[in-house]
């Protein structure tokens, strides 16, 4: 059975190579180790991606968020959100212990 990747549905890293007008247009991110950041933001001049393509999350490394499962997101879909200056998973949750 294939797995889809849980799309972003909103990415407010304007600033990203990737991001037109709010939305991922790269294939898949990959989200943090001990933070939910996005590891693939990348501040270019130029936008890259592919325009047809809407982001989503090909790997999460953030073991302690309740969507991961074997290191691969269940969420139904993820908003990348600014933190401090560089792009979060703001569909993080912790899980509670």
């Amino acid at each position: 059975m294939q797995k889809s990747f849980s799309p972003i549905v909103e990415c407010d890293a304007i600033d990203c190579a990737y991001n037109k007008n709010r939305q991922c247009h790269t294939h898949a991110i990959t989200v943090g180790d001990e933070e939910p950041c996005c590891d693939t933001f990348y501040c270019a001049r130029h936008k890259g991606g592919i325009q047809d393509v809407i982001g989503g999350v090909g790997a999460c490394k953030v073991e302690d968020c309740v969507y991961n499962k074997s290191l691969e997101c269940t969420a139904k879909s993820i908003h990348i959100v600014m933190n401090m200056g560089h792009p979060d998973c703001g569909t993080y949750k912790k899980v509670q212990s």
